[in-house]
């Protein structure tokens, strides 16, 4: 895997909320076409990583670079011209629009024309049919699942280089979190870096390229997914703050 292949690298990331400081010590690279998953406990500090990888929360200390450039404090938006997507965990849509809308508005950052909105709305529907199938229903009449994979279309809608996902699964019945994991998946063959948080932790590897776990704010275990054994992802799932500095997976 050559540097060209990064997206994004993390190093040593203090963050958190006003003077409380949740996240002490997180490091991960997010490559093109392959996917990296953040594990870790409840509290454990990841949808607030995410944020500040981001740009919704301020660092503290650490690094962020993004295509090789430090990002320093540029602002959200900004970000997100830059090629990063976020959906935030909760499956965020416009309830009252319809399907179509909703994804018309998640490519308002790219300045299109009308006519590439609606190219970019076509290849949307070839990959989720049942959005194609429901395009002119409100978001607020589709199921839990189906407004996951509108929230996803509508980041995809921004043409990004790197998607970050916040618990994609979260509250889906089994085999709807089966068919969004799939999806999620296969975005790879498109050459997008995916981060993904999951609670879902045997799913989630089956996906990921990367893992990397965090405990108490700090990365206590990151490396290739085929490397991972049961006993070290237990190990670092439930351990302390203790592991410190990340215990490195061999390649």
């Amino acid at each position: 895997m050559t540097e060209e292949n990064i997206l994004l690298e993390v190093e040593h990331l203090q963050t958190g909320y006003g003077d409380l400081k949740v996240v002490r010590d997180v490091s991960l690279t997010v490559r093109s076409g392959q996917i990296t998953v953040l594990l870790g406990r409840n509290g454990a500090g990841k949808t607030t990583t995410l944020r500040a990888i981001t740009g919704l929360n301020r660092t503290y200390g650490g690094e962020v670079r993004y295509l090789g450039k430090k990002l320093g404090e540029t602002v959200a938006h900004r970000r997100v011209a830059q090629g990063m997507s976020y959906v935030q965990e909760g499956k965020r849509v416009f309830h009252e629009l319809t399907i179509e809308q909703n994804l018309l508005l998640g490519g308002f950052s790219t300045k299109s024309k009308k006519r590439a909105l609606l190219e970019a709305v076509q290849e949307i529907y070839e990959f989720f049919p049942i959005l194609g199938d429901k395009r002119s229903l409100p978001a607020s009449s589709m199921s839990g699942g189906q407004q996951q994979m509108l929230a996803i279309g509508q980041a995809l809608m921004a043409k990004p280089k790197l998607l970050i996902l916040d618990e994609p699964s979260q509250g889906l019945a089994p085999a709807i979190m089966k068919e969004v994991m799939e999806r999620v998946h296969s975005l790879k063959a498109t050459g997008l870096g995916i981060l993904l948080v999951e609670q879902a932790v045997q799913e989630s590897l089956e996906i990921s390229d990367e893992v990397s776990v965090l405990d108490m704010g700090r990365t206590s275990l990151a490396g290739p997914a085929s490397s991972m054994t049961l006993e070290q992802l237990q190990e670092a799932y439930f351990g302390t703050s203790e592991s410190v500095p990340a215990k490195q997976m061999a390649e």
